[in-house]
């Protein structure tokens, strides 16, 4: 089964009274299970792909599908019920609310869902404890590192069982050590079953994909596959 599909996808914005054509008839396909690394330089169109992919723009023309469902035609409020229970975002900056503990913050979906209860809040606990953040359920983000927050971003990621994690530059921030661990947690998710699509210019990032779609001025311009990867731990 396909997590997600674009089908000649085309994106085009008015700017300065001018047609710019971000997207010029792109086609993906991303299975379950896969782990995608979408990369470009600046205006190559990586920024578009995703938020046509997190339901968070529309295109001019052509067809997205997350699972089943074509999005495409769908209204604002059914976007919006997709974004919360079929996709888990993760940002470069972590975009947690800074009110809120790491439980809460990991349960924040399943608030909008209207699906908090005892067995979502014991999920919430075992997401944490499998980011390693079982000792920092209180802690707000002011009180975690770049890294910690980040794991709770992926965390929150995961509370819906989505059709995909969206990972946006989400090392961007962090040293390269905090990198690694981050990289190495996503493998990990892969490696259990997760579809990831990653966005980042970083190459060595993108060299811990199966693959990268590597896009050139709103088009396709090469899809490599990647050796497996193989990392110490120590």
């Amino acid at each position: 089964m396909l997590a997600a599909k674009l089908e000649q996808v085309v994106k085009e914005y008015r700017l300065k009274g001018e047609t710019v054509r971000a997207l010029r008839g792109v086609s993906i396909e991303v299975p379950e299970g896969d782990y995608v690394a979408i990369m470009g330089t600046s205006g190559s169109g990586k920024s578009t792909m995703l938020n046509l992919l997190g339901c968070l723009d529309r295109p001019t023309t052509g067809n997205i599908w997350l699972g089943n469902d074509d999005v495409t035609t769908l209204d604002d409020y059914n976007l919006s019920n997709i974004r919360a229970s079929r996709i888990g975002f993760v940002f470069q900056s972590y975009n947690l609310i800074q009110q809120l503990t790491v439980l809460e913050n990991i349960e924040v979906p399943l608030f909008y869902q209207r699906s908090l209860g005892s067995k979502s809040r014991r999920r919430c606990i075992e997401l944490a404890e499998m980011v390693g953040l079982a000792d920092r359920l209180n802690h707000r983000p002011s009180q975690l590192s770049g890294g910690q927050q980040q794991r709770v971003a992926i965390a929150r990621s995961l509370v819906n069982n989505p059709y995909f994690i969206l990972a946006d530059e989400p090392t961007g921030n962090l040293d390269s050590v905090t990198t690694h661990e981050i990289l190495m947690l996503l493998d990990r998710l892969n490696a259990e079953g997760r579809t990831i699509i990653l966005v980042t210019h970083e190459k060595d990032v993108g060299d811990r994909a199966k693959r990268v779609i590597w896009l050139k001025d709103g088009q396709v311009l090469l899809e490599e596959f990647n050796p497996p990867h193989v990392d110490n731990e120590t």
